[in-house]
């Protein structure tokens, strides 16, 4: 049934649970079993694989507290429409009532720690609902607005036979007439309009071509979202810029000008919207898509919960061509996405032209995966995303999902390269799975930004006390740590080795890594640590 609805791999680590859902697994030519070292590694996985796919992976816990290192990668599978299944098992169900050797275990209650971050749950009570109800979570998770789905089975339903139907889903409504009504709606509202932009994000990364579309026959300016910007490509005429951490005046020009202004499979969060100004309360909001949030904005605000693909095909077809210049935004991306000229005196690495010459040498889908840091802000300024699918981040706040992310997607995708960009203090969070890459043999590439610190609590301190604590790292040979594991690795100290050092490292058919000794005093595309440090003594 997991097979029908698409699923093609499982993540768990090896425990003593699913004993017998492994063992059928292993006769399953269809579904690859995959064992990480570490509870959050494996569930990072299964998130970057349903965000790659569009389809759920499964990812599978037993009746412990281990469980609770699903909970971020659940979270960001719920904030970014990543479908998901998950399996927890639970003890027997004679045992589940009564007390047992581990009643903290039992008191963890797998419904009620992932139920806020969700879109279904459910739980067996008999035997023969197991296979209906992973049934009803695999429909959960890829229909309408996707995410998780979490199901609780006992841990002895797995052995009972099972000769019963599962029931077919419930057949749709058409809403092909109310589809076509709104966009009627906003195609005149567009007809009106002299400035209306599009902020996309990546709950709607399927309708990619229809967007394109759109803006290109209707004239509209395009942004994507913050961490989104596969969502539409980055060197298309009507692409207005990512709307991300440190944007200049000038990108923002089509967003300050718009009077209507479409948000297209986004969440509209607080990076996105820019400390929550936009969109400004004179410009009409309408929100597309399935299942969003609402928002809470002064200003007209209509929503469209529907798929974006269908709504765009309809737009397309009922709305009225315009020829509307490209706005004043479009050149300054293009100048804010233009790596800067680095002295060729200083012998220290600056991030920017690892990015600039990674970009250079590796092909142009490959996908990117990286944390919510500061070695992420280098790839948003400066990798310049044109394919669709090449950008898998998490939402908001999470380290160490690069590395195994970075092995979701390789899996998922096996003909695209892949790599992984962290820094030195995420990659020993959970860079153990480069180990699992090697056993699955999955040839990732790790870049490792090393400049020994923390440096988004660094910046921080700088700025407000101008000094640092608590926030050093030892130098770590990341190279031989790879090869500990059976990984290539290299060291980059100089500028000269990273163009000839990333073309042998994406040759290897095997996991690489490579440990770039990056300048600490640059640990922002628009900030050093010396000037902070000098403000802060004059002020």
């Amino acid at each position: 049934m997991l097979v029908d609805a698409g699923v093609r791999r499982a993540y768990t680590v090896a425990g003593n649970s699913f004993l017998e859902l492994l063992d059928a697994l292993r006769f399953e030519p269809l579904m690859a079993l995959v064992t990480a070292r570490q509870h959050a590694g494996a569930a990072f996985m299964a998130e970057a694989e349903g965000k790659l796919r569009e389809v759920p992976a499964l990812l599978l816990g037993g009746p412990g507290p281990g469980i609770a290192d699903f909970l971020v990668a659940v979270r960001s599978a719920h904030q970014d429409g990543s479908p998901m299944v998950v399996l927890v098992e639970e003890r027997a169900s004679v045992q589940l009532g009564g007390p047992g050797i581990q009643d903290e275990v039992a008191q963890l209650d797998p419904l009620t720690l992932f139920g806020p971050f969700a879109k279904w749950t459910g739980r067996a009570e008999t035997a023969a609902q197991v296979p209906v109800l992973a049934a009803r979570a695999a429909r959960a998770a890829r229909d309408g607005r996707r995410g998780p789905a979490i199901l609780a089975v006992p841990a002895d339903f797995w052995v009972a036979p099972f000769d019963g139907v599962i029931p077919e889903p419930e057949p749709r409504l058409d809403d092909t007439g109310a589809v076509l009504r709104s966009a009627h709606e906003v195609a005149a509202l567009l007809a009106d309009s002299r400035y209306p932009v599009v902020i996309a994000g990546g709950i709607g990364r399927s309708a990619r071509k229809n967007l394109i579309a759109a803006a290109e026959q209707l004239g509209l300016s395009v942004y994507t979202a913050f961490r989104r910007q596969d969502s539409f490509p980055e060197n298309h005429a009507r692409y207005a810029g990512h709307l991300g951490v440190g944007i200049p005046p000038g990108q923002l020009d089509a967003l300050e000008r718009a009077d209507v202004v479409l948000a297209i499979g986004t969440r509209l969060d607080e990076v996105t919207t820019q400390n929550n100004r936009y969109p400004l309360s004179a410009q009409t909001l309408v929100v597309i898509g399935p299942g969003l949030p609402a928002t809470h904005r002064r200003g007209l605000t209509f929503r469209i919960d529907c798929e974006a693909g269908p709504f765009l095909r309809k737009l397309v077809a009922v709305g009225v061509a315009r020829s509307r210049r490209s706005s004043a935004a479009n050149a300054a991306t293009h100048t804010h996405m233009t790596p800067p000229r680095t002295s060729p005196d200083n012998p220290l690495v600056h991030p920017a032209d690892v990015v600039r010459v990674l970009r250079k040498v590796a092909p142009e889908d490959t996908v990117v995966t990286a944390d919510s840091d500061s070695t992420a802000r280098f790839v948003h300024r400066y990798w310049c995303f044109t394919e669709p699918h090449t950008q898998v981040e998490p939402p908001d706040g999470v380290r160490g999902y690069a590395v195994p992310a970075a092995l979701g997607a390789k899996l998922a995708a096996p003909k695209r390269t892949v790599v992984a960009v962290i820094s030195d203090a995420a990659a020993m969070m959970t860079g153990q799975e480069l180990e699992t890459a090697v056993r699955y043999r999955a040839p990732i590439l790790v870049v490792v930004f090393q400049n020994g610190l923390y440096a988004d609590i660094a910046m921080h301190q700088a700025a407000k006390h101008g000094r640092l604590n608590g926030v050093s790292l030892t130098a770590v040979d990341f190279a031989a740590w790879a090869r500990s594991f059976g990984a290539a690795g290299y060291t980059i100290e100089s500028p000269e080795q990273l163009e000839p050092t990333f073309t042998r490292a994406l040759q290897h058919q095997r996991p690489s890594v490579v440990d770039v000794r990056t300048d600490p005093d640059v640990i922002d595309p628009d900030t050093r640590l010396s000037a902070l440090f000098q403000r802060s003594r004059k002020s």
